[in-house]
């Protein structure tokens, strides 16, 4: 099972006891996966729509909660490419219907036209606190995704207007986050990318399991890539080491071969011994084996000295 399902199984579990909370995540599975649908009699239903039985149990159990009336609950059986099932939450009650409607904020009042709809959040759905964690929550439920955090840290809802997206995105930005929408084909998308953000959302819809995991993973994470950066830097220093060592090498080499290493200055000849009986010794390690002991900076100026001396001997 993927992150992002665990998540919303999670979430779909949360007990909920305020009517006032159960009719926010009503509005946002409304606009996230509701489809109102009219027949040639003029009777119109609405039908939500989920991939996750978890999901609909919810949705089914805050209609029984909130309204009397037929409602009906159907499973479609995807047999192409192996896809989940779709479960279907269908309210044929045209009172009922229009009741929620209203209640949710998608029609402005009874005399409203089906054709002008309301797709902003109204006020009265977000006026607590808890409302406004609800109505996120339920969005996620209705057409967010989260990415297994192994991978990317990425989080998203998926909505079909650009008046909600940013609604939910103020809602969401209302906690001290900063979410972002983008356009993907014909939808709007409401995103985070940063981990720690991503973190603070799960905690404010009530996903604290999946956030546990979530800051597992990340720290294990962040962990791993310090250990690959302090190996990445002591291979390259180790190379930058050997690399100099056996320049020097070469250097002194060329001057014992056609000048002798006898009629160097003691200090550069103390130098070149130590590197050639110590080739994989550093800077600081050459230095103090020396008599007396000489600094890094003192023993790479000893080195350049050595070094010029034998580029005269190549230019001769």
């Amino acid at each position: 099972m993927s992150f992002s399902s665990t998540t919303k199984n999670e979430l779909a579990r949360l007990t909920i006891t305020e009517n006032c909370c159960k009719l926010s995540e009503l509005a946002a599975l409304v606009r996230m996966c509701g489809t109102i649908q009219i027949s040639p009699m003029k009777k119109f239903n609405i039908k939500f729509t989920t991939e996750n039985a978890a999901i609909a149990r919810r949705i089914f159990a805050f209609l029984k909660d909130m309204y009397e009336g037929d409602i009906e609950v159907m499973v479609r059986r995807n047999k192409q490419l192996k896809k989940n099932n779709s479960y279907l939450i269908v309210i044929r009650d045209n009172d009922i219907t229009k009741q929620l409607l209203l209640d949710v904020g998608f029609l402005k009042d009874e005399n409203a036209n089906l054709f002008d709809i309301e797709y902003k959040v109204a006020d009265k759905i977000l006026d607590r606190r808890c409302c406004k964690r609800s109505y996120i929550r339920a969005s996620f439920l209705g057409g967010g995704s989260i990415s297994n955090p192994e991978k990317a840290y990425h989080l998203e809802y998926v909505t079909n207007t650009e008046e909600h997206s940013q609604d939910l995105c103020n809602i969401i930005n209302s906690f001290g986050l900063n979410s972002k929408i983008v356009v993907r084909k014909d939808n709007f998308v409401v995103y985070l990318k940063e981990g720690e953000q991503i973190v603070d959302l799960l905690n404010i819809m009530g996903a604290h399991q999946a956030l546990l995991k979530f800051e597992d993973i990340r720290v294990l994470k962040e962990v791993r890539n310090n250990i690959n950066r302090l190996v990445n830097c002591e291979t390259a220093n180790l190379s930058k080491t050997i690399d100099a060592s056996m320049r020097q090498i070469e250097n002194i080499e060329k001057i014992r071969k056609f000048m002798g290493l006898d009629k160097l200055p003691k200090k550069l000849r103390d130098v070149a011994e130590a590197r050639l009986n110590n080739p994989e010794a550093t800077l600081k390690e050459i230095g103090a084996m020396l008599d007396p002991p000489v600094g890094k900076s003192g023993v790479n100026h000893r080195f350049r000295k050595i070094e010029e001396i034998a580029e005269d001997l190549k230019g001769e």
